[in-house]
């Protein structure tokens, strides 16, 4: 007897997901409404009160500049992290002795953590936009430079065989064989990227910065304006929510319908 049960339907997930955010909500509003006995600030917290404020942010366009600014960010930061993780996967993963000599090294830097370097990046690159784009890149590299080593260690040795036959070029054999073979666990590794920068750009915009999510946090909480900053935090789980969901779609549609092409 098999007690595996059966999997929902589209219908019946989004049924569920409803389910579980209604739960969140009902633990935020009981939460709030307990802490209030102790912290009267913590009304200003309450769902009522945050979506409220979201609102009036977002009917004024107070936030609309801030999240430009930070999409941007995220965007240059994965870019970056793209421009060297890739290559760099692609030689570790072809070459054991570039495998040896960098392994090491590689798993010592992939576990400082980003935010480690906030005080030295500033101080070599100033304050401004130059810091943040290092830490974003800083963290997103690994996953994708790790998933680009895997997805090179799982290509079908059948296909190098078949380009050198046709005596492709390494340029042909990279273009036509290498990058499509890796490109799904590439994306995955953006898929782990985007999670991880999304996480490290809040802290990341507090270097003295005069836009983004991250300052407009500060700002609110130098204000006393708890409602809006409570909003602010709704909000960015929101886009990172939406930010993952897109990867995720691209990965799905490569996955499911690029490699028939």
């Amino acid at each position: 007897m098999s007690l595996s049960a059966k999997s929902p339907g589209a219908a019946g997930r989004l049924a569920l997901g409803l389910v579980g955010l209604a739960v969140l909500l009902a633990a935020w509003w009981a939460g709030t409404f307990w802490l209030q006995t102790r912290v009267p600030l913590a009304a200003s917290l309450a769902p009522d009160r945050t979506f409220a404020s979201l609102y009036q942010l977002l009917l004024g366009n107070e936030l609309t500049l801030h999240i430009l600014v930070s999409l941007r960010r995220v965007l240059v930061g994965l870019l970056i992290a793209l421009a060297i993780g890739v290559p760099l996967g692609l030689a570790v993963g072809a070459s054991r002795p570039v495998a040896a000599s960098t392994g090491m090294a590689f798993q010592f830097l992939r576990m400082i953590s980003p935010l480690s370097w906030m005080p030295i990046a500033v101080m070599v690159l100033g304050v401004g936009d130059a810091p943040i784009y290092f830490l974003l890149a800083f963290a997103a590299v690994w996953p994708i430079l790790l998933n680009t080593v895997a997805g090179v260690h799982q290509l079908d040795p059948r296909w190098m065989m078949l380009g050198k036959s046709l005596s492709a070029t390494r340029w042909e054999t990279l273009r036509r064989i290498v990058l499509p073979g890796v490109l799904g666990h590439i994306l995955t590794g953006l898929r782990l990227a985007i999670g991880i920068v999304w996480i490290v750009l809040v802290p990341c915009e507090m270097l003295g910065v005069s836009a983004g999510l991250g300052y407009f946090i500060l700002d609110t909480r130098d204000r006393v304006a708890y409602s809006e900053l409570m909003a602010v935090i709704l909000l960015i789980g929101a886009l990172g929510f939406a930010l993952d969901g897109a990867a995720r779609t691209l990965h799905r549609r490569w996955t499911h319908g690029g490699r028939s092409d």
